[in-house]
Formats: structure tokens, sequence, C-alpha cells
């Protein structure tokens, strides 16, 4: 794929907002699944946590404010996901040490999320922008 997969993720999600809602229930399932091995690399990058990888979740919307599909690490289920993932761009983070508030120590970022996007970016456009084309043709759309 040419270009920035970041841009191009951009354009389909921009895409995906003008879709007719019959097209919408069809295709859902097959962006689910497209987007599905990139949830699956991901969890395996935060295999060192036991509450991370149960925390990713997908899902896939068609609204007019975030159309797309969203890939989550639920904050209650693993309050760790944000600061290990290093979304402040810092490749480090400053924490407590458990029984002694008046301590902190540095700890590295382990970066899972991200890594996995951008590894399976280009398949999962792909997949998604055929399986719009064949879900419109199927439709009766051309």
């Amino acid at each position: 794929m040419a270009g920035d997969p970041e841009q191009e993720l951009r354009k389909l999600a921009k895409d995906l907002d003008g879709i007719p809602k019959e097209l919408r229930k069809a295709m859902r399932p097959a962006l689910k699944a497209a987007a599905e091995p990139i949830v699956q690399d991901a969890k395996s990058r935060a295999s060192w946590s036991t509450r991370i990888p149960r925390a990713i979740s997908l899902s896939v919307r068609f609204s007019a404010r975030n159309p797309g599909v969203s890939i989550r690490v639920r904050r209650g289920a693993a309050p760790h996901g944000r600061a290990y993932e290093g979304i402040t761009g810092a490749s480090d983070f400053v924490h407590p040490v458990f029984g002694h508030r008046d301590r902190e120590v540095s700890q590295a970022t382990r970066p899972y999320l991200e890594p996995a996007v951008l590894a399976g970016a280009d398949e999962v456009v792909s997949a998604v922008a055929e399986t719009v084309d064949r879900v419109a043709r199927e439709q009766g759309f051309r």
C-alpha cells in the first residue's frame, strides 16, 4: 500500500461514515474479522501482563463522530496499560513503590498496541477495502 498507514486509516474512517445503514450491518462482522489479527498481536505483545491482554477489545463503529475500527484497552481492567504503552511519548514512567508512598521508581515502557497496529495496518486496510467493495457489490451498489 502506498502512503502513510495512519493517513490511509483516517481516510477509510471518513469514508465509512457515508455508508448506508443496510451496508453497515453486513460489513460489521467482516470489519471485525479483518482487525482481529491486530488484536491478537497486541495481546501476545502484552503477554507479560496478566490483565492487559484481557482488557484489549475491538469495536466497529459507523457513527458520524468517530467511524472505524477501534482497538482499546479498558482502563478499569488494566489501569497500568496506558503507562506501559507509553501514551505520553516518554520512554519511561514514574510511579510510587507499593507500601512506600514517599518513594518513586522509574520504569521503562513496553509498547504493545502501537507496534501491533503498525505491523498489521497494511493488511487491515486492504482487507477492509476488499470487504467494503464486496459488500457494496452484494447489496447492488456499483
